[in-house]
C-alpha cells in the first residue's frame, strides 16, 4: 500500500478507496451494508449538508456518539468539507461534553441523543447553561442550540427529534441537497496534507482534557505504516469494538480499513455474546481491542458455541499484555497471530508495531519497533537529555510524522509534552533492546517506593495473571507508615475459581523480591477501565503521601 503514500489527505484516501473497491463492503452496520462506493456518495452528502451550514474550512465539527455508520459518514463529512473533527467520548456527561465544545470552539455537534438511555442534549444544556440552572425553554433561544457555548451554530441530532432548536440528521442531508457538487468536490481538493484534521481530547483523569492536534498527512502516512505492518488487506473483515471516538478505533480502525479497503463491522457497545456471535456470522478476520476484550471472551459460558477460527490477526495493547493472555487467546478461542502495539493520542495513535512475522519471543515480550518515520529514545533517568544504555528503562520519548502538532490553544502544555528538539515525553517507562524492540514497563506516574525500591506495577501484575485462578489485575500503592508505601493488588479471578488473598500473596513472594509483594490482595468482579481498556487507577489507589511521577512536567494519559 506504499503508493497511498501519494494520496496525503482523508478525502483522498476515500476517493481512491471508492475507485479501487466500489462495490466491496465498506461498512456492515447490523441490517445495514454498505458498499464503498455508496459511502462516497454519502459522505459527499453530509459534507454538503455541513457546508449549507455554514461550515467554513477549519471550523470544528464535534461527533458525539458511539460506533456505527452515521458516525463514520459524520466523521469524513466533516473533512471532506475541510472542517476539523473533535470526537467526543460517549461515557462524558454534560459537563465534560460542554468542556471539549467550548474549548475547541466546535461550531457544529452531531449527537446520538438517548443513546444508552443518556440524555445528552438535556445534560449539555443544563451543564452549558450561564448559572447552572435548568436548561430554558427552546423558544427562549433562537439563535443558539446551546446557551452558553456562543460558538456552537448547530445541533444535529442522528434521530428525529422534539427540540425545534435542533436538527435531524435527515434535515441536515436535505440543506445540502441544493449545494452544487462541485463546490463540495473543490471544498475537499483544497484540504493540504499540513491542514489540522482533527483535535482529540484526552481523557482528563489527570487534569482537564487536552486536545492534541493531528494533520492529514500525519494521519495518512502512520496509518499506512501501521495497516502495512499488521498486514490489513482489502477483503479482511475488521471488528470493530475500539471507540471511534478514541485514536485505535477512529486511525487504526476507520482510517486503515479505508486505505487497506477492508470492511469495517462496528459495535456500538461491546458485548461478549455478539461479538462471538458476529465473529461467525460476519467471518471476522481482524480482531484489535484491549486485553480486557479478549479475557471477557475467554470467561464468557457462550465461547465453545462458536466458530471463531476465522480470526486471522488480534492486535493488541493499551495495557500489560501477558504471555499467558497471548497463549489463551490462541489456543482457546483459535485465533490465529496475536501481536502487540503501542501509542497514544499524541503520537497519532501508533509509534510502535511487532510485525506478524517478527521471531516470537519478541512478539510475547515487546511492543515491536517504531513504524517508518519514527524515531524512538529510552531517557537516560541520570542524564536528562542522553539515552539511556540499550537494556536500560527509562522514559519513552517519541520523534517523528506521528508527533502531535501540539495541544490545541495550550502553548504551555505542548512545551511540557514536546521538548525544544521535538521529542514527545510519554510519561510510559520502556526498555529498547538491541534489535530496537521495545517494551513498556509501566508509567512514570504509576512507579511506587517500597523501603527505598521503587516498584513497576506493571512487573507485579504480570506475574499475577500467571496465577491459575486470577483473570485480571491492577496494582497501586497504599501509604504505610514504616516503609512509606506499599503494593495493594485488586484482582478478578477465572470464572468458577476460588481463590483466597493469602494464596495470591504467597504466590507473589515465590517469584518476586519482598519489597515487590503486595501486602494486601482484594478481590473484585471487574476493573474500572476506559473506554480504550486502559485501567483507571485513580478510581483504585490509596491515598499517597509521595509523589510517584516526574515532577518536572506534568504526566500524558495517551487516552
Amino acid at each position: 500500500m506504499t503508493e497511498h503514500l501519494e494520496r496525503r489527505t482523508i478525502p483522498d484516501i476515500l476517493a481512491h478507496a471508492a475507485r479501487t473497491w466500489p462495490s466491496a463492503e465498506a461498512v456492515v452496520d447490523g441490517d445495514l451494508r454498505v458498499s464503498y462506493a455508496r459511502l462516497a456518495a454519502d459522505v459527499h452528502e453530509v459534507a454538503a449538508g455541513l457546508m449549507a451550514l455554514g461550515t467554513a474550512a477549519g471550523d470544528r465539527v464535534a461527533v458525539w456518539a458511539p460506533n456505527g455508520y452515521r458516525w463514520v459518514v459524520a466523521a469524513l463529512g466533516t473533512l471532506q468539507a475541510g472542517g476539523v473533527l473533535v470526537p467526543v467520548n460517549t461515557r462524558f456527561r454534560g459537563e465534560e461534553a460542554a468542556y471539549v465544545l467550548r474549548r475547541s470552539g466546535a461550531s457544529v455537534l452531531v449527537v446520538d441523543d438517548g443513546f444508552l438511555g443518556a440524555a445528552y442534549l438535556r445534560q449539555l444544556l443544563k451543564a452549558a447553561a450561564p448559572t447552572g440552572d435548568a436548561p430554558p425553554d427552546r423558544n427562549e433561544r433562537p439563535d443558539r442550540p446551546v446557551p452558553g457555548l456562543p460558538d456552537l451554530r448547530a445541533v444535529v441530532t442522528l434521530a428525529p427529534h422534539e427540540d425545534e432548536a435542533v436538527l435531524s440528521f435527515d434535515e441536515l442531508l436535505a440543506r445540502g441537497r441544493d449545494l452544487p457538487v462541485a463546490e463540495v468536490v473543490r471544498r475537499a481538493a483544497d484540504v493540504a496534507p499540513a491542514d489540522l484534521a482533527d483535535i482529540l481530547f484526552t481523557s482528563g483523569t489527570t487534569g482537564d482534557p487536552k486536545g492534541a492536534m493531528t494533520s492529514h498527512g500525519a494521519n495518512v502516512v502512520v496509518n499506512t505504516a501501521w495497516a502495512e505492518m499488521v498486514g490489513l488487506r482489502a477483503g479482511d473483515r475488521y471488528l470493530l469494538v475500539n471507540p471511534l471516538f478514541h485514536s485505535f478505533g477512529y486511525r487504526a480502525g476507520l482510517l486503515a480499513a479505508l486505505l487497506a479497503g477492508a470492511t469495517l463491522v462496528p459495535m456500538a457497545v461491546f458485548d461478549p455474546a455478539e461479538a462471538l456471535r458476529l465473529v461467525e456470522a460476519e467471518q471476522v478476520t481482524v480482531f484489535p481491542g484491549a486485553p480486557a476484550v479478549y479475557t471477557t471472551l475467554l470467561e464468557h459460558p457462550d465461547r465453545d458455541r462458536h466458530d471463531t477460527g476465522s480470526v486471522r490477526l488480534v492486535v493488541t495493547g493499551a495495557a500489560v499484555v501477558p504471555l499467558a493472555l497471548i497463549r489463551r487467546i490462541k489456543a482457546e478461542l483459535g485465533f490465529g497471530t496475536v501481536i502487540t502495539a503501542y501509542g497514544l493520542t499524541e503520537s497519532c495513535g501508533t509509534a510502535t508495531v511487532c510485525p506478524p512475522d517478527a521471531p516470537e519471543e519478541k512478539v510475547a515480550t515487546t511492543s515491536g519497533r517504531a513504524i517508518p518515520g519514527t524515531e524512538l529514545r529510552i531517557s537516560d533517568p541520570g542524564r536528562p537529555g542522553s539515552a539511556a544504555p540499550v537494556g536500560s528503562p527509562g522514559e519513552v520519548l517519541v520523534r517523528g510524522v506521528n508527533v502531535m502538532q501540539g495541544y490545541w490553544q495550550d502553548p504551555e502544555a505542548t512545551a511540557a509534552a514536546v521538548d525544544a528538539e521535538g521529542w514527545l515525553h510519554t510519561g510510559d517507562v520502556g526498555v529498547l533492546d538491541a534489535d530496537g524492540y521495545l517494551t513498556i514497563t509501566d508509567r512514570i506516574k504509576d512507579m511506587f517506593t517500597v523501603g527505598g525500591f521503587n516498584v513497576y506495577p506493571a512487573e507485579v501484575e504480570r506475574l499475577l495473571v500467571r496465577h491459575p485462578g486470577v483473570a485480571d489485575a491492577a496494582v497501586v500503592a497504599k501509604p504505610d507508615e514504616r516503609l512509606g508505601e506499599v503494593g495493594l493488588a485488586y484482582v478478578v479471578l477465572r470464572s468458577g475459581a476460588t481463590v483466597a488473598p493469602e494464596d495470591v500473596v504467597a504466590f507473589c513472594r515465590e517469584h518476586l523480591a519482598n519489597f515487590k509483594v503486595p501486602r494486601e490482595v482484594q478481590v473484585v468482579d471487574a476493573l474500572p477501565r476506559t473506554a480504550s481498556g486502559k485501567v483507571q487507577k485513580f478510581r483504585l489507589a490509596a491515598p499517597s503521601p509521595h509523589p510517584r511521577r516526574d515532577p518536572r512536567r506534568p504526566p500524558l494519559t495517551g487516552e
